[in-house]
């Protein structure tokens, strides 16, 4: 839900629209001859929400902040190619800030990267590039409680795991005003119990159907059904201190259990087709997406060499103990679990068992944390409309969202090329180098990708965008 919220509240240097068009947003000119060297300006006279003007240094000192490795965010591997970001990243810090960003007056910063990027300027809508008052460094996990923002909507209350309200911000300037005049995200356990909730009127927007309605939501619902291919996929990550997938058996191991998954079978019985097999480690939606990447065969159903990779694998060290794959039961993810582990131990012969986490913010603490001990669902949803954001975020050596310990020199040099390159189509093909050494190394298990299923109630009318996520602002009554 964070990332639904943060959106509405804040305003980037650009937007991305339903379609994933990226358009201005707060810059008036974003400069460059080399895509190295950046000149931004921002347009003058935006508030933020306390009243005090959004300047230059408001996107400095957050980037700053983002980047710096003792507040260790999450999210801070987007600043990496900027100039001394290794520096403010190091443990123990070498510098407070980066060298390569600069203020050099109230509308106007300039942006040095360690190489050229054909990525950076299409980013500049991701949430860690947004500005933060100067009060947030007052306080910063206050101000996470009560965010003041220069978005189309500004936050007016928070009562947790129950529901956040947002009102619409009328002193918002940008491309993207709301079409209504408030929101309010509602939390659920369940999202049977929110499917109820959109069929009974109670809500007004759903962008998750649970798998127990996939076969019936569209007649449920009729022309308030929504069916859309998105930016989102589903993957098993397996870290690699858990026991026996380690090294070169953990590399077997993991690609035997892709090919023990019968993902067709799961996508059309219990997805009922808003699921796709993954043939990648992105989204088959995005440009330059390729779905005949060297090794790919080791993502689709072969029980027989499924089990001949497995008996390698025991040749390096004999299968012992209990095979687990951790999901979290507030996400609708039990059905398709157990059919993946059912899977895994009919054709594999082995003790397999899907374990529940009450929580999604319980998982997701232990995967942060490396403690988690076992396999795990986790997934991805686009955060900008490129191959390069899935790849950079979960696989790069540095990225605080690797969630698999993934570390191959080889992939991070060919990712920071295809970043390098002079053009999509170079740029498109070190991808699928890159992507195809995440194959041979089998980083973790993809899955599916999503054909998003979603329905509104009959008093609005609305859209999902490109990643799977509501257009909020132009949800609006009839």
């Amino acid at each position: 839900m964070g990332g639904r919220v943060v959106d509405r509240l804040y305003a980037g240097l650009k937007y991305y629209d339903a379609n994933g068009k990226a358009t201005n947003e707060m810059a008036e000119k974003i400069e460059t001859t080399d895509r190295q060297n950046y000149k931004i300006t921002i347009k003058p006279d935006w508030k933020f929400t306390d009243g005090t003007t959004v300047k230059a240094k408001n996107f400095v000192d957050a980037w700053n902040y983002g980047a710096l490795g003792t507040n260790a965010q999450l999210q801070s591997y987007v600043y990496a190619s900027i100039a001394g970001f290794d520096e403010v990243s190091s443990d123990p810090p070498k510098a407070q800030t980066m060298k390569g960003l600069k203020v050099i007056d109230d509308k106007t910063f300039t942006v040095e990267l360690t190489q050229p990027s054909i990525d950076f300027e299409l980013s500049l809508g991701y949430a860690p590039y947004y500005p933060l008052p100067d009060v947030a460094f007052k306080d910063m996990k206050a101000f996470g409680e009560a965010p003041v923002g220069n978005g189309p909507y500004k936050f007016k209350t928070w009562e947790h795991n129950v529901k956040i309200d947002l009102d619409k911000n009328p002193d918002y300037k940008g491309g993207r005003p709301a079409k209504n005049n408030g929101l309010r995200f509602v939390h659920y356990q369940s999202f049977d119990t929110a499917y109820a909730d959109l069929q009974g009127g109670n809500l007004d927007a759903l962008d998750t159907i649970p798998s127990s309605a996939l076969s019936t939501y569209k007649n449920d619902l009729g022309d308030r059904a929504i069916s859309k291919p998105t930016a989102q996929n589903q993957h098993i990550g397996i870290q690699s201190s858990v026991a026996h997938f380690g090294g070169e058996e953990g590399v077997l191991r993991r690609k035997a259990i892709s090919m023990a998954i019968n993902r067709e079978q799961i996508c059309d019985k219990i997805f009922h087709g808003t699921r796709k097999p993954a043939l990648d480690f992105t989204a088959s939606t995005l440009p330059g997406f390729n779905g005949n990447l060297p090794g790919v065969e080791s993502l689709k159903y072969n029980p027989e060499e499924a089990k001949k990779v497995w008996a390698q694998a025991n040749a390096i060290s004999p299968w012992s103990g209990q095979y687990q794959f951790s999901y979290n039961s507030d996400g609708g993810h039990q059905e398709w679990a157990e059919a993946v582990i059912n899977s895994v131990k009919n054709t594999l012969g082995i003790d397999a068992v899907a374990t529940p986490y009450p929580t999604f913010k319980q998982i997701r603490d232990e995967v942060n944390a490396k403690t988690i001990g076992k396999a795990f669902r986790y997934g991805w949803q686009g955060d900008y409309p490129t191959m390069l954001q899935f790849l950079t975020s979960q696989y790069f050596s540095f990225s605080d969202t690797n969630n698999v310990d993934y570390n191959n020199p080889e992939f991070d040099r060919l990712l920071k090329a295809a970043l390098a390159a002079p053009s999509e189509e170079a740029s498109y093909k070190l991808v699928g180098e890159a992507q195809a050494l995440l194959i041979k190394d089998a980083a973790d298990i993809p899955l599916w990708d999503y054909i998003a299923a979603a329905g509104v109630s009959d008093r609005v009318k609305g859209e999902l965008a490109w990643s799977g996520l509501f257009d909020f602002e132009n949800l609006e009554l009839k």
